[in-house]
């Protein structure tokens, strides 16, 4: 599968509401379920093991509190990325 995206994620501004572990399509999304970020939550963490996140930016779409800001390769950087 192409890499076509990456995600960044501010732990500490999630609150663990979980509306975009429900809404990835890619299911590169869950929840910590080890540690707690700076608000007393449990934040979301991306797993990319099984699948690659491709920059859809549904996840920032649905958060509430602007967890998410979503990266889209240009396609030259796309093909040197799945090289």
């Amino acid at each position: 599968m192409a890499v076509r995206g990456a995600v960044v994620i501010d732990q500490d501004r999630c609150k663990g509401c979980e509306l975009c572990v429900h809404a990835c399509p890619q299911h590169v999304l869950r929840m910590d379920t080890e540690q707690y970020n700076r608000r007393g939550y449990r934040p979301v963490l991306l797993d990319e093991s099984e699948n690659y996140c491709t920059g859809c930016a549904v996840c920032a779409l649905v958060c509430p509190d602007v967890v998410f800001t979503v990266y889209r390769y240009p396609r030259a950087e796309r093909a040197a990325a799945a090289a």
